[in-house]
Formats: structure tokens, sequence, C-alpha cells
């Protein structure tokens, strides 16, 4: 039971905290209650569990879920799920087998609980602030590092309370709440901020529905999103046969918070995030018409049985526009088995929707890349340029009522020109079947029987992680503008993200869809330095953005500004995240620039001297004192080692 004050974020952090001081800013360390990965950051996070060298997790619960990585096109991903399972069982994590689904839907059905710490090497992560946890997104390292128990260090965030009037209207979702955010704050208005929401709003939206607000939080750049756990919630566990652990957790009435913002449900309309950017908001009915040639629904925003049932039931009697194609991935086996149940099913597949596979599959860019500069309409959270895997494809992000309406008339839609809204029947209880889960072993008998670890010819040794020296000498690599992504960095895909257990041969990606040549620029001279602008580093938790620039000898990163999970990232790998104590300072370093960084012990301001043009500039960095420590160790694996 929670029993301190405040809001729902405060409680929790407030609960878990075991070294720091609570103020906003202030490093703090909070005991983490649950662990999850997935299969496209889990198997390094797996690496570097078993470097770590304990016998087995200790966490409270450990989940592994296999749903980026399920096209087998050759051994690559089935022998890292193999690896995955073996781990699983030998370390005492579950092991959720690939088709069960999405592990942020998965985790939301199963083990999601209010008032527990969850870290997830995934940065959806938030999803389950939707039950009431404080959950985060993080690098697989610190991931790794949760489960062998240690705690997880963050900046204690702000809270800002989003309070939340009034009643959805017909043919608007939970989807255009969070675009709405989006449309007021941007994707890095909520860094170092927890979005809580409130007021009497709340109690109108299910489980599922505030699962995709926090959801998408993420795309502000937030710690992570959270509602409070109520009667709704109650319902929802109740129905899921986890009612047991369900316990209250509302902000007290005289909670206090540090920003607040007003929505009034019953005002919002239709909206869409535009190419290239989840912040880039506008209404429907002011860009509808465009012809459209695709048309994905799901991912871990938007597959819920709550969203698939609305789709289902616009499509009823209805056939695709024959411009276009229309994919839709569930979220979970659940979900599939009740739309069976109900032959809600039927409806999608009689429409002619191409039924994909229980994964996050198009939004990830494993498979159903649009066809050349097409115009695609997804239900997904994320529309990066290339990120599709079609680099001149336009990616708008919608409601599953605007994916659906768009799915029969074959231009983008506004769903209230159907007319009569499409009412649906919740079930009372869920199908549960856990079957698909591989729960892990007692402690004796994982010893007794003595697991061997699988591993495929593709997963490779963890590269060395040496010291880092006071003085940093080298070329300016690549700079690049502001808001840049993880998958600018280290595109994900289905050629790409196979190769996440073999550093080197990922390694020669970085870059790639801005420079091509990076890779072999950076081994010839040496590694050096990036030059970037605000936000470096947004979206993924992906920490081969880090890990592989390291391998190519990266020294250190220079910007204006960082995103939280990839300075964390950086930190963990032991490249210096600096930032220009004067923004104005990034005019003044070019590409090819010759450097020499001096970050002595980094406690205070580094000197960055231009060999180049013969001049200097002032940087400085937002690293505490154990950052520092774990960076000139050269990086928290080879620390953690050296503390366990």
């Amino acid at each position: 039971m929670i029993t301190m004050s405040g809001t729902v974020a405060e409680k929790i952090l407030n609960e878990h905290i075991v070294e720091g001081e609570i103020a906003p800013g202030e490093e703090v360390a909070l005991k983490i209650d649950q662990t999850l990965t997935q299969d496209a950051t889990g198997t390094m996070a797996c690496l570097q569990f078993e470097a770590i060298g304990i016998p087995r997790v200790k966490a409270e619960l450990s989940v592994s879920y296999a749903d980026h990585n399920t096209l087998q096109t050759d051994f690559k991903n089935p022998d890292d799920h193999r690896y995955l399972q073996s781990v699983a069982r030998r370390y005492g994590l579950y092991f959720s087998r690939p088709g069960n689904g999405i592990c942020h839907q998965l985790h939301l059905e199963r083990f999601a609980c209010p008032g527990k710490t969850l870290i997830g090497s995934d940065s959806h992560t938030p999803t389950a602030g939707g039950i009431g946890s404080f959950a985060i997104g993080a690098g697989g390292l610190d991931v790794a590092v949760s489960m062998a128990g240690m705690p997880y260090r963050i900046r204690y965030p702000r809270v800002v309370g989003i309070k939340l009037t009034g009643k959805l209207p017909d043919w608007v979702s939970a989807k255009d709440v969070i675009l709405e955010v989006l449309r007021r704050i941007d994707v890095k208005g909520g860094v170092g901020k927890v979005l809580e929401y409130f007021g009497p709003g709340v109690k109108t939206l299910s489980v599922p529905e505030r699962a995709t607000i926090t959801n998408m939080g993420t795309e502000t750049g937030a710690t992570t999103s959270v509602f409070p756990s109520d009667e709704v919630t109650k319902a929802f566990m109740d129905a899921q046969e986890r009612g047991d652990q369900w316990i209250p957790l509302v902000a007290d009435s005289d909670a206090e918070y540090d920003e607040l913002m007003e929505l009034n449900l019953s005002e919002l309309e239709p909206l869409a995030a535009l190419p290239h950017s989840p912040g880039k908001v506008k209404p429907v009915s002011e860009i509808a018409g465009m012809e459209v040639q695709q048309v994905a629904i799901g991912s871990c925003t938007n597959s819920s049985l709550r969203d698939l049932k609305i789709v289902a039931n616009i499509l009823k009697g209805h056939t695709v526009a024959d411009n276009l194609h229309l994919t839709i991935n569930p979220g979970s086996r659940q979900v599939v088995e009740h739309l069976i149940e109900s032959d809600e099913m039927r409806y999608l597949v009689a429409a002619g929707a191409r039924i994909l596979e229980n994964a996050c599959g198009p939004c990830i860019g494993m498979g159903a890349a649009p066809s050349s500069n097409a115009v695609s309409v997804r239900t997904f959270n994320r529309n990066f340029e290339g990120r599709s895997g079609t680099k001149d494809a336009q990616v708008f992000l919608v409601s599953p009522e605007v994916a659906a309406a768009t799915a029969i008339k074959g231009v983008l839609t506004d769903p209230r020109d159907l007319g009569d809204y499409s009412r649906i029947e919740m079930p009372p209880r869920f199908i549960v079947n856990d079957n698909m889960f591989i729960p892990p072993l007692p402690p004796d008998e994982a010893a007794a029987v003595g697991i061997v670890i699988v591993r495929g010819p593709n997963i490779k040794s963890l590269p060395d992680f040496p010291p880092l020296p006071d003085t940093l000498n080298g070329e300016v690599l690549i700079k690049v503008g502001d808001n840049l992504t993880t998958d600018h960095i280290m595109p994900a895909g289905a050629k790409i993200l196979p190769l996440r257990s073999n550093i080197p041969e990922i390694s020669k990606y970085v870059f790639e869809v801005i420079d091509p040549e990076f890779p072999a620029r950076a081994l010839e001279k040496g590694g050096g330095f990036i030059i970037g602008g605000e936000n470096y580093g947004q979206g993924s938790s992906r920490e081969h953005a880090a890990l592989a620039p390291k391998y190519l000898g990266v020294k250190a990163v220079i910007v204006k500004s960082f995103a939280r999970i990839h300075l964390a990232n950086l930190i963990n790998f032991g490249i210096a995240p600096l930032t220009f104590k004067d923004p104005a300072d990034y005019e003044s370093v070019d590409m090819g620039d010759n450097l020499e960084v001096v970050i002595g012990d980094l406690r205070g301001d580094v000197k960055l001297r231009n060999l180049t043009k013969g001049n200097e500039i002032e940087l400085t960095h937002s690293l505490s004192q154990l950052d520092a420590e774990i960076l000139k160790t050269g990086g928290k694996l080879p620390w953690v080692k050296a503390k366990v």
C-alpha cells in the first residue's frame, strides 16, 4: 500500500527512493520492482546481465518478450530468440514467446500493477502508466543493472498535472488526447517532467485508452506519464483475473503540480501528426482528402481490444478502397481470441484487411513498408523519416477511427463524415491464457538442472570499454541539426535490427540515412566527435545508438541539448555527453575540424580547443559526480562489475 502524500507520481517515487534529495533536478536512486526487455534491445541487455556475473535476477519480476524481430528471413532472429529463452530459464525471467503479443500490451494485461516501478529497454515502457505504474524507458544496460538488483538513477522530475474534463465526443478517441498534448508542447516539451493526468474526465477513459495516452507521451520527451488507479483500474484488473494486485492510488486533493494544463475532452476533434514528427499536429478536417496508398493499424499504441473492435465495426460490410492496402497487427493473442469469439475478426477479414502477427511489425520497420512516395496513414507513435522502411514515404499518425475511415474511403478521412458512431461492447471478463509465457524455474531447480545458454553465431562478445583519458583528441566526424532521432543514428528495420547482438556488424550502419560514409570515416580517423543541435537522440531507447558509435571510436558528442534516454546511454558506454555553454558556439565548429577537448575529471566545465580554427570555447554538462565516475571508468558495465 502506498502511504505517501502528494501527486500520484510523487507517491510512487518517494516510496521507492533509496538515495538522494527529493527536489526537481536532483539525482535520486529508485528501487525497481519490475523489468521488461524485448528482443531488439533485450539480447544485448541479457549479454550485459551475464557479464555482471550474478546467478539470478533480483527484481520482483522480470519479463523477456520476443515481439520486435519476429521476421525469420535467416537464422539470426530465431537464434537470438533461443538465446533469450535459455537466459530467461537460467536466470529467472518470464519468457514471452514470439507470437504471444507486443510487450507493452501484454505487460498491461498480465503484469503491470499500480504503485510499482517498472523499467524497460523500450522507450514506450510508460504504457504501463495507464494502470498506475511508474514506468520508465531506458537503455538495455540500465535494465540489466536493475535486473541485478541495483537502483536506477534519474533526475527527480517536475510533475505536470494535466486536468481532464468533459467526455470524448463520438469519433474522437484517446489518440486524439495525446496528439493534442503533443500539439501544445511538441517533442521536447516533456523533458525532465512527468505528465500526470487527473480530473473528472479521467473516469471516462478505460485502462487501454489511458495506456494509449501514456504510451505516446514518450514522444514529448517526458520521463513517463501516469494515471491514477481507481475503480476503472480495478474493473480492468478484475477482468484480467488480477484483482488481488489492485491498490487505490490517486493524488491528494491538495496535491500541488509544478505545471498545469487543462484539456476539455468534449472539445477535441480527430487529429493527425504530419510527416515527419509526432509533434507536427493538425486537425484531420484541415488536411482531409489526400489520396492514401496504405493504412496500418496496430503497434503498442493502438492494438488493444477496444481499438480493434472499433475498427472491425467501422469496416463491417465494407471493402477497403482499391487504391490502398490495409494491415492490422493485434496487440496480443487475448485480443485475437476475443475478436474470433465475437465474430468481429470476420469483419476485418471480409473487408480485405491483411492480418499480421501479434508483434510490433511495421512500426519498427519489420515488413509492410509503403510503396515509393506513398502516403501511409498509421495508428503508430512515430513517423520519423525512413522508419517505415521507405525513405520518401509520407507517414501520418492518427486514431483507429481515422485509419478505418480512410481505409474505406481511399483518402484521408475525418471519421465524423461516416455518420452514426459504431458502438462496441467490451467483455465483462477477458480470456486469460498464459500458455505462451514460460515461467522461471525456482532457484534450486534452475541450479540443479544445469541450464546451458544457447548462442548462435551472430551473438558476439561485448567490446572493451577502456577508461576515458583526461584529454580527448580527434576530428569532427559529422555535424547534425536539431531533433535528431536514434533512428537517424542507428536505424531499425528488417535489415539492421537482426544484427543487434553483433556490434562490429551493426556499427556499419551508424548514420546510414544521413551519411553512409560515416562508419568507414570514423574507423579511418581513429574515432572523433559528433556535433549536434537541440534534443539530440530523441525517440527510441535503442542503446546501439551509443554502443555502435563507441565501437567506431566516438569519444564525445557535443550538442545544444540531449534527449533523456540517449544521454544516459552515452554515459553507460563511455562517450562524454557535452553541451555548448553558449548554444551559438554550435556555429563555430564544422565537420573536419580537429579538436582537443580537455575533460579532466568531469567535475566542472570543459574546454574545447579548435586546432583547425585556432579558437577556444567553453562546454558544460549535466553529469552528477557518479555519472562522471562511471564515464571515467569507461562506462557502466566495467563500473558495475567492479562494484559487484
